[in-house]
């Protein structure tokens, strides 16, 4: 890994490796080593999938990297660097940005999570992402590591925003987008699904990475 600092990329419920393509190629493109990893997000609980998935891929990239270690993740990605970190210290931690994160949970979920269909597509993880104190985001502590948070307040799916209260992405809300410890927060004007492929967040991302703030508007 020589010199370069390297970016751990984890994308959220429902999604693959290749959401995080561009991103990838930007970060590359600015000399980060970057780790893209693929886990199965609908098989297991959040528990599991941070075992089995998340733990082996850091504790390698710790081994051999001598400098930072920062990560990048979209949606439930957030969620499961959250629970690593909870219990695991990372002494090359660098920054984190979350996009679209639900740290504080999802009402999609408390009101879905019942309806016949919803497990099957979502897994066992996604029933662990809603609102309510058993959840696995509100037994999250506050984050105590550099974190910027970007999150949209742009929808395509009116009926799942109808069952969220305030300005949401589809499906997170501004507010429960937000962690507490967090060092920055960012709107813009992007949905849940997309946001991580859209020119101006992988800017602002990058510029976090580097400054551990996000750009302000000229």
């Amino acid at each position: 890994m020589g010199n370069q600092d390297t970016v751990i990329l984890l994308h959220g419920l429902n999604r693959t490796h290749h959401s995080f393509s561009k991103m990838e190629y930007s970060l590359k493109e600015n000399d980060y080593n970057v780790i893209n990893v693929n886990y199965p997000s609908q098989h297991f609980t959040v528990e599991e999938l941070v075992k089995q998935y998340i733990t082996p891929v850091i504790h390698a990239c710790e081994k051999e990297c001598k400098t930072k270690i920062h990560f990048v993740t979209h949606s439930m990605g957030g969620i499961l660097l959250r629970y690593y970190l909870q219990f695991n210290s990372l002494q090359c931690l660098g920054n984190v940005v979350m996009l679209g994160p639900p740290n504080q949970g999802s009402e999609v979920v408390d009101k879905l999570k019942n309806v016949p269909g919803f497990k099957m597509i979502n897994g066992p993880a996604g029933q662990q992402l809603g609102t309510t104190s058993s959840s696995i985001p509100q037994q999250l502590g506050p984050v105590n590591y550099p974190v910027g948070v970007i999150t949209g307040n742009r929808s395509i799916n009116p009926i799942l925003s109808c069952i969220i209260p305030g300005k949401d992405d589809g499906k997170v809300s501004l507010k429960r987008a937000r962690v507490e410890g967090m060092t920055d927060f960012l709107v813009v004007p992007y949905t849940h699904t997309m946001i991580m492929r859209r020119r101006y967040v992988i800017e602002q991302t990058r510029h976090f990475l580097k400054n551990n703030q996000f750009k302000t508007a000229k």
